[in-house]
């Protein structure tokens, strides 16, 4: 389960990839962490169809049978719990992402603790990508989630369960915001290895 992520990118530079969209873009800081619970930019269709800019926490509100407990990754996209976001294109959003982390499944022998693995995309020169996002309003939000598929073999070597379902902004990008579910959720494979490395 993924549970820390970066977004370090500018406006302007998610603008050259994902294309135009609306929203508060006066400032938008680097976000070198974030973790479940805070704030982070999220791009959805607006009203109008075009791409807008919003802040979302990450993590919905979990189900009462579950404790309440936020749920930050969408994993079984068979689940009651997820099937009304997926299969409205409305509420399927893109989460901007630079980097994601992964923990080490055994401590360290010193520390104790367990060490950050963080990836990326392969190339540094265009280090943005999205993760295929699930988004909805309600009271303190709106909030944002994102699906989780199999690993691919670079993250399989530190975390073998699951990893973030990662999008090339362009056609996939446009496929994940306007398609049918079935179309849509076929999305949900793991990135090629050779597009992605271990950055530390």
């Amino acid at each position: 389960m993924c549970n820390l992520y970066s977004m370090t990118a500018t406006v302007d530079e998610l603008r050259r990839l994902f294309g135009p969209f609306a929203g508060d873009t006066s400032n938008v800081p680097p976000f070198d962490e974030v973790y479940p619970g805070h704030q982070a930019p999220v791009l959805r269709r607006g009203e109008g169809g075009g791409l807008t800019l919003d802040m979302m926490r990450w993590g919905f509100p979990g189900p009462a049978a579950a404790g309440g407990r936020p749920v930050t990754n969408v994993r079984n996209l068979d689940s009651p719990f997820w099937r009304s976001a997926l299969n409205d294109p409305a509420r399927r959003c893109l989460v901007p992402v630079t980097g994601f982390c992964e923990w080490h499944q055994e401590p360290d022998p010193v520390t104790k603790r367990k060490a950050k693995a963080w990836f990326g995309l392969h190339h540094d020169a265009h280090p943005l990508f999205a993760f295929a996002g699930l988004w909805r309003p309600g009271e303190g939000g709106p909030f944002m989630a994102f699906l989780t598929c199999p690993a691919n073999q670079v993250v399989g070597a530190v975390h073998p369960k699951a990893m973030p379902v990662m999008l090339r902004p362009g056609p996939d990008t446009e496929r994940w915001l306007s398609a049918e579910r079935p179309d849509a959720c076929a999305l949900a494979v793991p990135f090629a290895d050779t597009d992605m490395r271990r950055v530390s």
